[in-house]
């Protein structure tokens, strides 16, 4: 295998941004969605990715060659079932205001086969594979997202995945590398019963019980919690001014498979993810980040034992019954 990362991206975005940074305005458009965020970030370490995806419809035209000038290897399925989704944001104000989100349209059955295919091939020459989630869970079935982690794990590529919801729950049944989560999703998943740390540990605990071998759970404005061989930590760093709130959870998942695929170890990869997330909300691209300034954030990041015991570990089935009943 090589030292590239593999990006699974099945629903990319055509993102138009409307900005007023002086006196007139500009007008922004990028190819978005998580994927793409993520394959942007994993470029900036330096290390080469190839990007799968689908695309159809008159926005799947345009983003086709604003994706080839990001520099990802691309691959692509064409879609004849529908188009793609995009949004636009007026960010002249300061705030981002959503003015349209359209989500596009469920890949069909033989698009799914042929991007599965695809992707896998790509995936097993990768020494990384990220996994990135749909921009609406309606668009790909999560079934996917398990044969892909079983297949790709079971072939010796490690997965990384930022998931929520029944594709986080179909990944961790075959079992993955790495998985990152915020905590309102582990709430809303009704695998966390509130904000609390030892409420958290316990489920990162019972997230890694279910098949995830090292589990970060990122906390809004609260340092970011990593369970690693079976150890907890806090994700401590220095606090920064954001200029956009959004991408640093993606920033984090794509440097923890950039570091991983160059050989690094787990721990210094959660710093470097701390350290790319923390640097990407100082900047309005989402997924960017100059990386020797990340290089020389990750000094100042520091892993230290939590020091919280987690609340009682729920069973199987009290787990089974609190998801269901999400």
């Amino acid at each position: 295998m090589s030292g590239r990362v593999m990006v699974f991206a099945p629903t990319p975005l055509l993102t138009v941004t409307i900005d007023k940074p002086n006196d007139a305005p500009e007008l922004h458009l990028h190819p978005g969605g998580q994927g793409v965020w993520q394959a942007r970030m994993v470029l900036s370490h330096g290390v080469d990715v190839v990007l799968c995806t689908a695309l159809g419809g008159e926005i799947g035209q345009v983003l086709k060659p604003l994706l080839i000038s990001e520099g990802v290897d691309l691959k692509v399925v064409t879609r004849d079932s529908g188009g793609s989704g995009g949004y636009v944001h007026d960010r002249r104000e300061g705030t981002r205001r959503e003015i349209v989100d359209v989500t596009g349209q469920p890949l069909s059955r033989h698009e799914l086969d042929e991007l599965y295919n695809l992707a896998l091939g790509e995936g097993l020459r990768a020494a990384v594979s990220v996994l990135s989630g749909p921009n609406d869970p309606s668009l790909v079935p999560a079934d996917l997202y398990r044969r892909f982690a079983a297949d790709l794990g079971a072939n010796g590529s490690r997965v990384v995945v930022d998931l929520c919801g029944e594709h986080l729950n179909a990944v961790l049944d075959s079992g993955v590398f790495f998985v990152k989560v915020s905590h309102e999703e582990l709430i809303a998943d009704g695998r966390a019963a509130g904000d609390e740390a030892e409420q958290l540990i316990a489920a990162m605990h019972e997230l890694h019980a279910s098949g995830a071998e090292n589990v970060v759970v990122s906390r809004a404005d609260q340092p970011a919690l990593a369970l690693v061989e079976g150890e907890v930590f806090e994700v401590l760093m220095p606090r920064l001014e954001a200029a956009d709130p959004r991408g640093a959870g993606d920033s984090m998942t794509a440097s923890v498979a950039a570091v991983v695929a160059r050989g690094g170890d787990v721990h210094t990869a959660i710093r470097t993810g701390a350290a790319a997330g923390a640097l990407n909300v100082t900047r309005h691209g989402l997924g960017t980040g100059r990386l020797d300034s990340i290089t020389g954030l990750v000094d100042r990041v520091r892993l230290e034992p939590a020091g919280v015991q987690p609340q009682q570990r729920t069973t199987p089935d009290e787990l089974a019954q609190r998801v269901a009943g999400r």
